[in-house]
């Protein structure tokens, strides 16, 4: 079996399985399988590999890695990983996948950023925000809570991979903070409940309920977090919240009904409407 009937084996399995990236799926999984044979693996080095033989072992390995994405299982699970921000986080079961939807608000938040700042990652999962931020915004003192101790330790390794200091915290939202917070930034779990069964069976199924699970009608978390941020943030400090594409003035009112000022629905790349973001009066 050589590198390239392989790679159009694959293929040809994960399109029956209705995977819609079946193409650059079965690549991925072909170069994530490479790695743990050879130091250097790229495009360049299998075109130039692709009509010689796999060793048994090899096929072995790619084979039971497609199978995996046959199930639907999500491809950052079976590599472990995804990139963000220009940036490499681990990922798992434990977290959601980091989206590059979501960096619509850390990119918003930029903006807002400053070295000396104190900024809060309220429900933080793998901890790709607040990590992001730090990294593109040196000198900030980062703050990060979840109400899953197992996130928190994906998010423990991230912040360790690159080398920032956040002071991580367990907890249901605001209940082990304690200081004022020049920003405080969230993608909160935002889905109504009766919606989750209509999701790709790769989020319904491999990613975390507590994660997406915005109750009746998905503004449960967003009610919460709009009040009770106005006793962490100091004076014209900056709430970012990211938003499920039909919630912008569903949560914008919100904001409005609570004093923030500067109220703002931001569009993600696709034009959908993505982040709101105001400031404390």
């Amino acid at each position: 079996m050589t590198f390239l009937k392989a790679l159009k084996q694959a293929e040809a399995y994960l399109q029956e399985c209705g995977i819609a990236d079946a193409k650059t799926d079965a690549w991925y999984l072909l170069e994530y399988m490479l790695k743990d044979h050879y130091q250097e693996v790229s495009k360049t080095w299998y075109l130039l590999h692709q009509m010689e033989e796999m060793t048994d072992v090899e096929y072995a390995e790619y084979q039971f890695l497609v199978t995996e994405r046959g199930t639907r299982r999500p491809l950052q699970h079976i590599t472990g990983q995804q990139e963000f921000m220009g940036l490499d986080f681990i990922v798992n079961d434990k977290v959601l996948v980091p989206r590059q939807d979501t960096e619509t608000l850390v990119e918003e938040a930029l903006k807002h950023c400053q070295p000396g700042q104190q900024i809060l990652d309220m429900c933080t999962g793998s901890g790709c925000i607040i990590i992001s931020l730090m990294v593109h915004c040196h000198g900030m003192t980062g703050v990060a809570s979840d109400i899953s101790k197992s996130a928190l330790e994906v998010a423990k390794e991230n912040a360790s991979r690159h080398q920032v200091l956040i002071d991580f915290k367990d907890g249901d939202l605001f209940d082990n903070i304690d200081g004022k917070y020049d920003m405080i930034v969230t993608n909160p779990p935002y889905i109504p409940t009766d919606e989750i069964i209509k999701l790709e069976r790769e989020v319904r199924v491999f990613d975390p309920r507590g994660a997406l699970d915005g109750k009746e009608d998905g503004l449960y978390f967003y009610r919460k977090l709009v009040i009770e941020s106005l006793g962490f943030l100091k004076s014209k400090g900056w709430l970012i919240m990211e938003i499920g594409y039909d919630q912008g003035a569903a949560v914008s009112e919100l904001m409005n009904n609570a004093g923030y000022s500067d109220i703002k629905v931001i569009k993600d790349i696709a034009g959908l409407e993505r982040v709101v973001s105001g400031k404390k009066a």
